[in-house]
């Protein structure tokens, strides 16, 4: 499941704000001051940082300052309630990658945020390596590591891996995986698909009980989360 940490005071905007991303499946850790707000950002892993400008204790500028001077590459989506040019040029220029007025339309900031997550893919657009938080897959070597860790998987897993990662961010039924991993017909068990995946999550998820990556989708089938 992708992961955003959001940074900011103003509760009611707040509380809208991750109501709708919870809905859109994605996990959100709220932090409503500036301190503890970077204390997070650079103690955890994220796929995207929404980072308000004006906070108690540390404002956005500097949150985004030191975040990038620390080498923490997550990218940031800065929000503030003013509109000045001077404002948007100076949250670019340290470091963020998107700005945004709190009063745009929903829409508008959910498809940047959307735009953002898409972006920071290394996998959609390269078809040889794909990255999954920190493990990283070059199926063109038949290799996976965890931070640098090398990753044993089965054949059958890494083919499993591969090809939910050709289909990315799609819902691939238990038959369809049957068919295409196993090259089997009905006869095969879909139970078979479950017990390959459950043991694959344990290899590449931090918490194969709460996955962000290869989810379960009730009723339909598995994705490989985008």
């Amino acid at each position: 499941m992708t992961r955003i940490l959001f940074i900011e005071d103003e509760q009611a905007f707040a509380i809208g704000l991750i109501d709708r991303l919870h809905a859109e499946g994605y996990e959100v850790q709220w932090e409503n001051n500036g301190n503890t707000g970077q204390q997070a950002a650079s103690a955890n892993t994220f796929d995207l940082i929404l980072l308000d400008v004006s906070l108690p204790g540390k404002n956005g500028f500097d949150i985004c300052r030191d975040l990038r001077r620390d080498n923490i590459s997550t990218p940031v989506l800065m929000l503030t309630a003013r509109g000045e040019v001077i404002d948007r040029v100076l949250g670019l220029k340290l470091g963020a990658d998107d700005y945004v007025q709190k009063n745009c339309e929903p829409i508008e900031l959910m498809a940047r945020i959307e735009a953002l997550l898409r972006r920071s893919q290394p996998s959609a657009t390269s078809p040889d390596i794909a990255i999954l938080g920190d493990i990283r897959i070059d199926f063109r070597q038949h290799e996976v590591s965890r931070a640098g860790i090398p990753v044993v998987l089965t054949p059958i897993e890494f083919r499993l891996l591969k090809y939910l990662n050709q289909h990315r961010g799609s819902i691939i039924t238990r038959e369809e995986l049957l068919e295409n991993v196993w090259s089997a017909d009905g006869s095969m068990l879909s139970r078979t698909v479950d017990v390959h995946v459950a043991g694959l999550r344990k290899k590449i998820e931090d918490d194969p009980r709460y996955p962000r990556f290869l989810l379960t989708i009730k009723g339909a089938g598995y994705k490989l989360a985008i």
